[in-house]
């Protein structure tokens, strides 16, 4: 039976990046739903990404797939990886803070690991990975910190709405390991532009896709999620999942609240708490273990 490679140095390092890129799109989110309802939010996001990567494609003389199977998965993996969980995630963060859904998010290796051992042939669960997940996503809840756990007793629907996406990621990873085949840029084009198709019908007929051109805020928001935390953040997701598999891609999740707050603490003078390091040490900790190199010299 095949098993997925650990990850090299270069791949730790486009997760890294991707986390950044991630994490500040619960900002950009905040942003964006001050003038946009969920659906023309998702629907400006996919839909800047996906124009920007087609033309990244044609600059390079590439083009997209165009046969019905092609098609058929971009548009699959648009829903489960776009539609659903951006749409899922904008309206949770309506209902509850932004720190209670990072932790939400946070728990989107627990369910790719339990999905990946029964769906796939190459990524297994094992000992080391299993509790290695939940290590770093006690490291992350510890992180974030206990304040943000008293929303626990918030809107149930906003939580269940960030655990859905949360699942919903996990899908996509797995389904996306068939587009392997692919240029990750077109893989991600191809995504986003499906998605884009099918976000036009909920923005129009549920939302307002231009009711909030005229808030500089809301636009600052929407450009930030379709140029920095889609377009660029898909290109590294695609080349991660094609070299080390979902359940290491999905690590991200853990990396995201590391990477908020040392942004925070560059730029925003904000201050790490004894808490937080002790949740970046939990993260790391699970991180090792997931890998399992260091654990498997030492048997």
């Amino acid at each position: 039976m095949k098993t997925a490679k650990p990850m090299g140095l270069v791949e730790w390092l486009l997760l890294i990046a991707l986390s950044i890129l991630w994490g500040g799109s619960f900002f950009f989110n905040e942003l964006a739903i001050v003038g946009f309802d969920p659906f023309s939010a998702v629907l400006w996001r996919v839909g800047i990404a996906g124009f920007l990567l087609w033309g990244y494609l044609k600059l390079r003389g590439l083009s997209l797939p165009s046969k019905i199977a092609d098609w058929r998965a971009f548009l699959i993996m648009g829903a489960l990886n776009n539609l659903i969980p951006f749409t899922l995630i904008v309206w949770g963060q309506t209902q509850i803070d932004s720190g209670l859904a990072s932790i939400f998010n946070a728990a989107t290796p627990l369910f790719t690991v339990l999905l990946a051992h029964y769906l796939t042939t190459d990524e297994k669960m094992t000992w080391s990975k299993g509790g290695g997940v939940a290590v770093g996503f006690g490291g992350v809840a510890f992180l974030i910190g206990p304040e943000a756990l008293s929303g626990l007793d918030g809107p149930m629907l906003g939580q269940l709405a960030i655990v859905a996406a949360t699942v919903s990621y996990a899908f996509a990873g797995i389904f996306g390991k068939r587009m392997v085949h692919y240029d990750p840029a077109a893989s991600a084009a191809g995504m986003l532009l499906g998605a884009t198709i099918m976000s036009l019908p909920l923005a129009f007929v549920l939302g307002d896709p231009f009711a909030g051109m005229t808030d500089l805020t809301a636009l600052a928001g929407i450009f930030g999620l379709g140029t920095v935390s889609t377009a660029l953040a898909y290109l590294l997701y695609f080349r991660i999942l094609n070299s080390a598999g979902a359940t290491n891609l999905l690590l991200v999740t853990l990396l995201i609240p590391v990477s908020a707050g040392f942004l925070g603490v560059a730029f925003l003078g904000e201050v790490f708490t004894s808490d937080a390091f002790w949740g970046m040490g939990l993260i790391a900790l699970g991180l090792i273990a997931v890998d399992g190199r260091l654990l498997r010299r030492k048997t």
